[in-house]
């Protein structure tokens, strides 16, 4: 909200400091804050799992400091590697159409 309390548009917002969908610079944000929106799932999922960095590493043949990196958004993990991941935690993935 802004001071006058009125709600603020972040599309605008997003749109003059990243750029209009469809530009170089914004496809780079997004890609970078769907990296990072991944990593916080796999790291809720994994705190709920009761595992440890190291114990989710070694489920799926990876080291620690890997599993670190996805979750901090900073490595963006394979499809192949993402259900792994998915699957050591015990989940699922489930794809419905946009509304």
């Amino acid at each position: 909200m802004r001071a006058n309390n009125k709600i603020t548009d972040y599309s605008e917002i997003l749109a003059k400091q990243y750029g209009k969908h469809g530009t170089p610079e914004r496809a780079k944000f997004d890609e970078a804050a769907y990296a990072f929106y991944t990593g916080q799932v796999l790291l809720d999922a994994r705190k709920n799992a009761h595992l440890t960095q190291a114990e989710l590493a070694n489920r799926i043949g990876a080291d620690k400091a890997y599993i670190s990196r996805i979750e901090k958004g900073i490595t963006v993990p394979s499809v192949a590697t993402f259900y792994r991941v998915v699957n050591a935690l015990g989940l699922s993935v489930q794809l419905t159409p946009a509304i």
